[in-house]
């Protein structure tokens, strides 16, 4: 098991000035270069509401990026037009047939079957009621019925960062489902909105994944902390980079972790490490655990998501991809049947498309 010694701290920061700084240095840490530095934003997470203001600001950002949020859906919408043209014409006589229909293409998007024959037979019952009367008040109780079913079970979209600094952030999931870039991502997002952001680099199994994470510094302006021995343990560098947040007065560390599948233990042990390592250093932390699932699975992302819950308890999702699929029911199905909060989702390759979830905008995105 590799010691702190084995640990090395490089500051990336990607706007020079003229002011410059150098990182103390103590007996177990090699020198560490430094850039000159500076930050757009003057906050600090010691500030009364901080972290509660950041939330709330960032998920005003996702109303505010409704454009994005459709277009990411463009293809699951497509997909779903076909309701559009079922109900344009519908009358009473044709309620079967055009229920059969809108329930195939619900599946096809993958609405789960539970989900889809919970919507499908709510349906029914309100229109043999006499409660829907015309398609466009089938439609919208449709849209209804979805909105309902992703606010109900999984309201908490905005990150819950607590009340201390700094807040910790731990990322995990299978090997190319979008871990490393979705934290990237998360980053430039964050320090945008005024935050003092430290990444770890976690993923220690992974020799690029450093490197990748170490790109996302440079691009982001964010400092990293880094293993620069082959042997080290990921709860080493995320212990390393918990004390240097809290004791250098950074506002979020965001913790990368080795890709790994939910049916490997030994490595699953390895992030409950993890997680004891920087509850050690900050009481209650990690802030967030956020597992992130590839949109293009479908629902196949299910048996990832339980198995991840059980073992180190997944506090919201991060569903990437979803740009190149019409599998957008998805985000349905994991929220009806995990009851975890999708907090973020992938809408596209750009630096800004990690788009807060914003249950509303889904719901309008797929249902044109």
């Amino acid at each position: 098991m590799a010691s702190l010694a084995h640990l090395s701290l490089l500051s990336k920061l990607s706007q020079p000035q003229h002011l410059s700084f150098t990182i103390p240095q103590t007996r177990h840490s090699p020198p560490t270069k430094t850039r000159p530095a500076t930050h757009r934003f003057k906050c600090s997470a010691g500030q009364t509401g901080f972290f509660t203001r950041l939330g709330r600001l960032i998920k005003e950002k996702a109303k505010s990026d409704v454009e994005k949020i459709s277009s990411g859906f463009s293809k699951t919408r497509d997909n779903l037009a076909v309701i559009d043209e079922l109900l344009l014409y519908w009358n009473l006589a044709d309620t079967d047939r055009v229920l059969d229909e809108l329930e195939e293409a619900l599946l096809v998007s993958d609405f789960g079957p539970r989900i889809t024959v919970k919507i499908v037979e709510s349906l029914r019952e309100d229109i043999l009621g006499g409660k829907l009367k015309s398609g466009t008040e089938i439609k919208d109780a449709l849209k209804k019925g979805v909105l309902d079913l992703l606010t109900k079970k999984a309201n908490k979209t905005e990150l819950q960062l607590g009340y201390k600094k700094p807040a910790v952030i731990m990322i995990v999931g299978v090997n190319g489902g979008g871990k490393t870039t979705s934290l990237g991502k998360l980053a430039y997002r964050l320090k945008n909105e005024g935050a003092k952001v430290l990444m770890a680099a976690g993923d220690t199994f992974r020799a690029a994944a450093s490197d990748q994470l170490e790109i996302w510094a440079e691009r982001t302006g964010c400092e990293i902390v880094m293993a620069d021995d082959a042997n080290a343990k990921a709860s080493s560098v995320l212990t390393q980079a918990v004390k240097r947040g809290k004791e250098q007065g950074f506002d979020i560390v965001l913790c990368d972790t080795s890709g790994r599948l939910h049916t490997n233990y030994s490595l699953m042990e390895e992030l409950i490490a993890c997680k004891k390592a920087v509850g050690k250093i900050v009481s209650r932390a990690p802030n967030e655990i956020l597992l992130v699932l590839d949109g293009t699975t479908g629902l196949n992302m299910l048996p990832q998501a339980r198995e991840f819950n059980e073992v180190v308890g997944i506090t919201g999702l991060i569903l990437t991809k979803l740009d190149g699929t019409a599998r957008g029911g998805c985000v349905v199905s994991v929220v009806d049947e995990l009851g975890i909060p999708v907090k973020f989702v992938g809408v596209g390759e750009g630096v800004e498309d990690l788009q807060p979830f914003d249950a509303e905008a889904f719901v309008n995105a797929i249902f044109s």
